[in-house]
């Protein structure tokens, strides 16, 4: 296995030229954009329209006049017929008045015709989140491989670096196949491949695009995570809700409904992924490590991904997907609290509470677990972290928190964090940074495919009215990250002015942020804390099982009580 990969990686080093060459070698102003901007597929659209005129499968109204016979009319001047419909200007919603006239289908035929890489880049896309569903197998063959390498070395008598014992590179290579944190990753390598090849793009094209992305929430969640997850913040955490758990004796069940309401509704003020962190770490202290049964567990995880989804929508800048939208839409605290955020605070509550009556046989179960280990002395209590400490650790948070769009500024002041955490390491965990690292290349991985799925998702939400497109919104959160989704619609003409369209995309975007993995961007970090606590990892399917029950009651107060 690996003297092919060398063999590979030196043909990608000899071909390097050629990819230089494929670009042009020009700088960023000479390449041709990439992705293609929307408004370039209208000439496409218009062509098309006229063909479907001339064959009668439009009907033109007064004042239209095809291509070539002179100015176009707006499209808007005509309806398309479908069967013994018709669509009007009325209803019609869509990013462009051609794709309100020619359907979505169609449009998106156009657009496929106009640019095949689109549906290229978007199998590939699909390609991602279907081998999230084999992450587990891939796991099962790592391990199985580590298992037989284990016994075809043992007793080896080889002496290797620091007296290591030998690594299968072909277990590792399927370990790393089936972390799920790294997936959209992996195929973003075949993506750049695909593009650096593809007629009138190149090396140039594909490198362009990877640069002008932008990182700055993979990275703002990787240093979160890193503080968020640190002993002192956890302890500040543990404290405040053990004042809540304490009215049910600080039992499991206590620990289990102080958490999954108090910490998604905090989310609203230290950040989604803050939340989220301390969240699932204190759920893997309370809950998880009590071994629930296996139904229980999904059903808490994704009770916890849907309540961190919408319990950012108190305030405007927590929540990934709002703070896409509100500087544009001109969405202030008020404006967040008065139309989401007591609606989020009721659906959190009324979803705890069903899961708590469903499950309340359960937290006996848990509660006897928890008296085993603390008569063996696995509970032992550790010293207290010194107040100064955990005031400090505060700070950092705010700091980060407020530096948000300033990187330069927040990844200064995570170094200073890690010097701090040296010099009162004795109160302190150890900083792992391999969890936040994988999230955040998760995330990243996430932007760049994301960024090339606007020429489908726009027109999909352009075409909808208000409830179908809170449905839509819903439905294409579990396959993109909610944020591209509310992004996206900000840039579509028909949603500038129309309150009911925004609030429609931006409730289905949070309430469907539950659904999987990718729906939301602090998802990953709880996989990461809580996966070790699944056997064989999370299954997409249970986790989607679980979180389904909360976001039709997230749905009920979003869209169906009077809004």
């Amino acid at each position: 296995m690996l003297k092919y990969l060398l063999a590979l990686f030196a043909v990608l080093m000899m071909t390097t030229p050629l990819f230089a060459a494929g670009g042009g070698g020009h700088g960023p102003s000479d390449l041709p954009p990439f992705p293609r901007p929307l408004d370039d597929y209208i000439p496409y659209e218009q062509e098309k329209l006229a063909e479907l005129i001339t064959a009668g499968k439009v009907e033109a109204l007064e004042g239209y006049t095809a291509p070539g016979e002179g100015s176009m009319a707006p499209a808007a001047d005509v309806h398309q017929t479908v069967g013994d419909h018709a669509v009007d200007e009325e209803h019609a919603t869509g990013v462009d008045p051609e794709v309100a006239a020619l359907g979505v289908i169609e449009t998106l035929k156009v657009r496929i015709e106009a640019e095949p890489l689109n549906l290229v880049v978007t199998l590939l896309f699909f390609g991602a989140i279907l081998h999230t569903f084999f992450a587990g197998k891939f796991m099962k063959i790592a391990h199985d491989i580590e298992h037989k390498h284990k016994e075809r070395v043992d007793g080896h008598g080889r002496r290797y670096v620091a007296n290591k014992e030998p690594v299968s590179f072909k277990a590792t290579f399927f370990h790393f196949l089936g972390e799920v944190e790294a997936i959209f990753g992996i195929w973003v390598l075949p993506l750049f491949l695909v593009i650096t090849f593809w007629p009138g793009y190149g090396w140039d094209t594909a490198v362009h695009y990877i640069d002008t992305r932008n990182y700055t929430e993979p990275v703002f969640v990787v240093i979160i995570m890193a503080i968020a997850s640190s002993r002192p913040v956890l302890q500040v955490a543990q404290n405040a809700l053990r004042v809540v758990a304490n009215i049910g004796k600080q039992s499991p069940a206590a620990w289990w409904l102080s958490i999954l309401t108090i910490a998604p509704i905090l989310g609203s003020f230290i950040t989604e992924p803050a939340a989220m962190t301390i969240a699932a770490l204190l759920l893997g202290q309370q809950f998880y490590k009590y071994k629930p049964a296996s139904k229980f567990a999904y059903a808490t995880l994704g009770l916890l991904f849907v309540n961190i989804s919408v319990g950012g929508t108190l305030s405007h800048f927590a929540a990934p997907p709002v703070l896409m939208v509100a500087s544009t839409w001109n969405w202030d605290f008020a404006f967040m609290f008065t139309h989401f955020g007591w609606r989020a605070v009721g659906g959190i509550l009324v979803s705890n509470a069903i899961y708590f009556f469903v499950f309340r046989k359960h937290f006996a179960e848990l509660a006897s677990n928890r008296a085993a280990m603390n008569v063996s002395g696995e509970d032992k209590e550790e010293e207290p972290v010194p107040v100064w400490i955990m005031l400090v650790h505060l700070f950092f948070i705010g700091w980060t928190v407020m530096m948000l769009h300033h990187p330069p500024l927040f990844i200064g002041g995570f170094l200073v964090f890690i010097a701090f955490i040296m010099a009162t390491s004795h109160h302190q965990y150890d900083v792992s940074l391999k969890g936040p690292l994988l999230v955040g290349f998760f995330l990243a991985a996430l932007v760049i495919h994301g960024g090339l799925q606007g020429w489908w998702i726009a027109p999909v939400l352009g075409s909808l009215a208000e409830v179908p497109l809170f449905i839509g919104s819903t439905v294409l959160t579990a396959f993109n990250d909610n944020a591209a989704i509310t992004y996206l619609a900000s840039q579509v003409p028909a949603f500038s002015g129309n309150m009911a369209l925004q609030y429609a995309v931006v409730a289905g975007a949070v309430t469907g942020g539950g659904l999987t993995v990718i729906a939301n961007a602090p998802n990953p970090a709880g996989q990461s804390i809580l996966g070790k606590f699944f056997q064989g990892g999370i299954s997409p399917l249970g986790l989607l099982l679980g979180a389904l029950i909360p976001t039709l009651i997230q749905a009920v107060m979003f869209i169906v009580l009077p809004h």
